[in-house]
């Protein structure tokens, strides 16, 4: 029987790339788990914003697959009040839309991230001693969020970049409110090693044993 070896080079959407490399038959399958994970964050992406439709339109949220998984992005004004880490009640029914969806359509093997972020202005009229700890409690304060709505607390993490991760110019008040964000990131379990594999012989092997 011939064993024909691929050389493929796989990429997502989701600026996902796989190499499949000589003798590594198991790289297959790995392509078809990716491409499994694939469909179910376009599934959750696309009902995100059928459900979320009217708050996409109006910029208070928006939504992006990037390497790490699906990103749901709030303009932090949204959520909170300048300076403030407590959740705005006016808010709290665009959290539970999305809550419904993490626990109703989002595999359970998958990961939710709340990561923080702000702006480069510094803290002056807050109990905050830097932009760095306000972003860590507004994540923080999500989290809780989504855990009292049933979210399972193993698959919730929470983290406060500060002003070091900006997405647009702090020089301009339009930047920095692009800056000043909280993202929730959906993301799908790692793909380890399918089974395990062959090593192949270091030394020159006849091409007619290996076709065999």
């Amino acid at each position: 029987m011939r064993v024909v070896v691929f050389l493929f080079v796989l990429l997502f959407t989701t600026s996902c790339s796989v190499v499949i490399q000589k003798g590594r038959r198991s790289d297959i399958e790995r392509i078809r788990l990716l491409e499994k994970r694939l469909r179910e964050l376009e599934h959750v992406k696309s009902i995100l914003e059928e459900r979320l439709a009217q708050e996409i339109k109006e910029k208070k949220l928006r939504l992006s697959m990037k390497k790490e998984g699906l990103v749901v992005t709030f303009v932090a004004e949204v959520l909170f009040d300048p300076g403030k880490a407590q959740l705005k009640k006016e808010s709290l029914y665009i959290l539970d839309k999305v809550a419904k969806i993490l626990k109703n359509e989002v595999p359970p093997s998958y990961r939710i991230s709340i990561e923080g972020h702000t702006d480069n202005q510094p803290i002056k009229y807050s109990k905050w001693k830097s932009n760095w700890e306000l972003s860590c409690h507004r994540a923080l304060s999500v989290l809780y969020y989504l855990e009292k709505k049933g979210i399972n607390p193993s698959r919730l993490s929470a983290t406060g970049f500060g002003e070091y991760h900006p997405v647009a110019s702090n020089e301009t008040e339009e930047g920095r409110a692009l800056n000043r964000r909280v993202e929730i990131v959906i993301i799908p379990p790692t793909i380890r090693k399918i089974k395990k594999e062959t090593v192949l012989p270091k030394k020159k092997v006849p091409e007619e044993e290996i076709l065999k």
